[in-house]
């Protein structure tokens, strides 16, 4: 298939059948277009969607955004998964705010320099606010050239990945105009998104089915090949629920690593250490067993064992600026991980 063949086909499809009406459409607002993007980065379209309202109403400019507190964009982004993306976010923000005057560069090269923008997610917000002619190689995109010109080998394998950005590269439309670009851009993303998905794409309505090597082949479950597969590893830890009246302690987690930034319970490697932490922090050595919950990581699995204990002459004021007494009633202005809020969700009954 003709690289010029391709580009015609997926524009006149998307201006067709593509999507329309996202929230972040219909815009060359390069604010709202890297917002939604950083939170596209590996999540779905209907989880982003009333996260991405949350934040525009408010953080309606990229200034507001850069001059709130981090706590404040960390609640926001609880639960959407990633936190190092939400890090990334606020940081990012304050570079365009205080070292561009508030206005995203226009280019692929210095966007990519900003904190979170891959080469994939530059090209994107280039392509969509200021249409450039740049090439996107997200997870959609990789599964569309997979199947449509049969690309072996896992995506995620550099020498795979390197073919791929070489294929996709060559693929780009030479127009000019602005708007067949953006059009183009999007178009590989509503047709990995809607039709060339992973478990049964919609080959009959796909542009490309006459050509496509895993439609005429019948490699669909084949092609893009899997990730090599590995064993998942399960860690455990103990967490303290320390209840001081309707209130419980949580610590600031470390800025990187896991739930990095965000509010959480304190933790020990096992029952006796998490019996001394409470100790520490004057609550009750006799700690209550709590029902254990799990939550499943990218690359590991994370067992938790909770204890419930009753603080016991412990001083009301925060230790620290790392440590906070988080009112029960007011735990939605916390960043807190999602299985910590659930099991505080679950407790709130019975603690409050």
């Amino acid at each position: 298939m003709l690289a010029t063949d391709f580009s015609a086909r997926l524009i006149a499809w998307q201006r067709t059948h593509g999507r329309h009406d996202l929230p972040w459409q219909n815009t060359r607002d390069a604010y709202r277009i890297w917002l939604s993007e950083i939170m596209l980065q590996q999540t779905q379209v209907s989880t982003v969607i009333p996260y991405y309202a949350r934040f525009l109403e408010r953080f309606p400019t990229v200034t507001m955004l850069a001059d709130a507190p981090v706590d404040d964009v960390m609640a926001l982004w609880a639960g959407l998964g990633y936190y190092s993306r939400a890090c990334n976010l606020h940081r990012c923000a304050q570079v365009v705010a205080h070292e561009y005057g508030g206005a995203f560069p226009q280019t692929v090269d210095a966007l990519a320099e900003l904190p979170g923008i891959g080469r994939s997610t530059a090209a994107a917000i280039a392509s969509f606010a200021f249409g450039v002619r740049a090439t996107i190689l997200d997870g959609n995109v990789k599964r569309v050239l997979a199947r449509v010109f049969g690309v072996e080998g896992f995506p995620g394998e550099k020498r795979v990945e390197n073919a791929m950005w070489t294929l996709a590269e060559s693929l780009l439309p030479d127009a000019a105009n602005k708007d067949e670009v953006t059009a183009y851009t999007q178009g590989l993303m509503d047709l990995g998104a809607t039709l060339c998905v992973r478990g049964r794409p919609d080959c009959a309505r796909c542009p490309f089915a006459p050509d496509c090597v895993a439609n005429v082949e019948g490699r669909q479950r084949e092609l893009p090949a899997a990730r090599p597969r590995k064993a998942v590893p399960t860690r455990k830890t103990w967490m303290l629920v320390l209840k001081d009246g309707d209130s419980i302690l949580l610590e600031k987690r470390p800025p990187t690593g896991i739930w990095g930034g965000l509010w959480s319970l304190p933790e020990a490697a096992d029952e006796a250490a998490l019996a001394a932490v409470a100790h520490s922090l004057g609550g009750d050595a006799q700690l209550q067993r709590l029902a254990p919950l799990s939550h499943t990581f990218t690359h590991f699995k994370l067992d938790i064992e909770p204890r419930l204990g009753e603080a016991r002459g412990a001083p009301r004021e925060a230790a620290s600026a790392e440590t906070v007494w988080a009112p029960l009633a007011r735990i939605d202005s916390y960043g807190v991980p999602a299985p910590v809020r659930k099991l505080l969700d679950a407790l709130t009954g019975s603690l409050i």
